[in-house]
């Protein structure tokens, strides 16, 4: 008899409740709490800084604990978002019970639940970003019967003192992708994080060193990476959300630093951000048909290519995000797509279908099971974002270019144009690359994008004219055009920019 999902979950409310987190109500958050000696609660949400905020309650009695769950708490908005004025920003923190999960860093027996904003007349707040997310998913449905499930890679350095390393078992510099113990050294960092997250209700796919590890005269860095499986767009990002912030605390237990930054020095490998997607319909992967991707997930890709400039206002929002999407770096630079490719912006990686699904067979001849189709597998990733990403509109641009690709016209069409089966930095495919629109190469550049941009993002009413023109002047005033050529050979100025930008959120 098999076990059941709940039963494996490593969830401790899903384990206790014996329900999943989807369906968790007032009274079993109450129930939980009482029954397992939980002393205090915390309010967790987004700030405009794209860094988890947290709002602490001690349990009084449990009127005091339902009135907090059933009513949330005011917070001071203009010091949550810069464009709230003071004379008018209380607003209202929501929590959703379904994010619940026991705090493992707390000495006092603590839950913490993430919040949604509301405005003045209990409305969800029109310029959230969650709510920008929200609504760009449910015009997708609305206007196109498909959905959309996504999921994060989320690539980070561990930075540390290089005197606290084994130098018995040096890593070899870039070369450390899924390289294991003892020449990483904070493999154990890595999983104890995967557990926390985990037990906080993401769902993580797996976890492994990635490319970038150096040493320089103080500090040693080593890259490695977290990967979530795809579900729904709101548990998505709230995974992430958390995940982010618990690498951090659990860095700072072990006396070393987390960045998400998404370049760290000069030549050494950068830290990205991609979203892989998965187009849905009635609850079905639409994205393979027949063992080939769809004509929908074709038309999809292609819409996400059209908006790409202006989604990396989004998902790119610090000038050394621009560091990052350079030539011959495993960053894409140029608007394209292509099976297993990553020289482009856009990949579909290698999938499960057809013979695929007889390899565990041939690995073990004494299988017995009946052979399944595991081509609902199949994801494409976005490759551009960083971590400097604001995660909600992020997904949200994405959701809008779903949308847009879906609905135009010469879609098909253009995914043929678009697609590239060949590495388009080496030297013999110069010709192909110069026919490829290039990304942005700077926050100003962004922002011109999304200036042109401004209509698709704005149908719907998704986002708004004002919230876009604030993302466009907050862009341009980091007067960056062409700083990556006025900084070329100056390490050291390079150096303290990205100095400046380590704790990105």
């Amino acid at each position: 008899m098999k076990t059941s999902s709940v039963e494996l979950n490593p969830n401790k409310l899903v384990q206790y409740l014996k329900k999943p987190a989807s369906e968790f109500t007032k009274e079993d958050i109450i129930r939980f709490i009482k029954e397992n000696g939980i002393k205090m609660l915390n309010f967790r949400y987004v700030g405009g800084d794209g860094r988890l905020k947290a709002l602490n309650f001690v349990i009084r009695n449990e009127e005091h604990l339902d009135t907090l769950l059933s009513t949330g708490e005011r917070v001071d908005g203009s010091s949550i978002f810069k464009y709230i004025e003071a004379y008018s920003s209380d607003l209202y923190v929501v929590p959703k019970y379904r994010t619940a999960f026991v705090n493992p860093f707390e000495d006092i027996p603590t839950l913490d639940l993430l919040c949604s904003y509301f405005d003045k007349d209990g409305a969800p707040l029109a310029s959230s970003p969650e709510n920008i997310m929200k609504k760009a998913h449910q015009v997708l449905k609305d206007e196109t019967g498909y959905e959309l499930n996504v999921m994060a890679e989320l690539e980070y350095y561990v930075i540390c003192d290089k005197d606290l390393i084994d130098i018995d078992y040096p890593a070899v510099d870039q070369k450390g992708y899924h390289e294991s113990g003892p020449f990483t050294k904070f493999e154990q960092l890595r999983k104890d994080a995967m557990m926390a997250i985990s037990e906080a209700g993401g769902a993580i796919k797996y976890g492994h060193s990635e490319v970038g590890n150096f040493t320089d005269d103080k500090y040693y860095y080593e890259q490695n990476e977290i990967e979530f499986e795809t579900t729904n767009v709101e548990d998505a990002a709230d995974h992430l959300i958390v995940g982010k912030w618990m690498l951090r605390m659990i860095a700072a237990q072990y006396g070393v630093t987390v960045s998400y930054a998404p370049k760290i020095a000069v030549g050494k490998a950068g830290s990205g951000l991609h979203i892989h997607m998965k187009l849905m319909k009635d609850g079905k992967s639409a994205t393979v048909e027949n063992g080939k991707l769809s004509d929908a997930a074709r038309k999809a890709i292609v819409g996400c290519l059209e908006v790409a400039s202006g989604i990396t206002a989004f998902g790119n929002r610090i000038p050394i995000s621009y560091l990052r999407l350079v030539p011959h770096q495993e960053a894409p630079t140029n608007i394209c797509w292509g099976d297993r490719n990553r020289s482009s912006l856009i990949r579909v990686p290698l999938g499960w279908s057809g013979d695929a699904s007889k390899m565990i067979a041939i690995a073990n001849p004494k299988y017995a099971e009946e052979l399944k189709d595991y081509s609902s597998k199949q994801t494409y990733e976005f490759r551009a974002a960083d971590g400097s990403a604001d995660i909600y509109l992020l997904i949200a641009g994405l959701c809008v270019g779903t949308r847009h690709g879906l609905e135009m016209d010469n879609s098909l069409e253009l995914s043929k144009k678009l697609y590239v089966s060949v590495n388009i930095f080496k030297e013999e495919h110069k010709a192909r690359l110069s026919d490829l629109e290039r990304l942005p190469a700077s926050c100003y550049e962004s922002a011109q994008a999304l200036k042109k941009q401004k209509d698709i993002f704005m149908q719907s009413d998704v986002f708004t004219e004002g919230m876009l023109d604030g993302i466009i002047s907050g862009l341009e005033a980091f007067n960056d055009y062409q700083l990556s050529d006025k900084l070329y050979g100056k390490n050291e100025e390079i150096r303290k920019l990205v100095d400046t930008y380590v704790h990105v959120a």
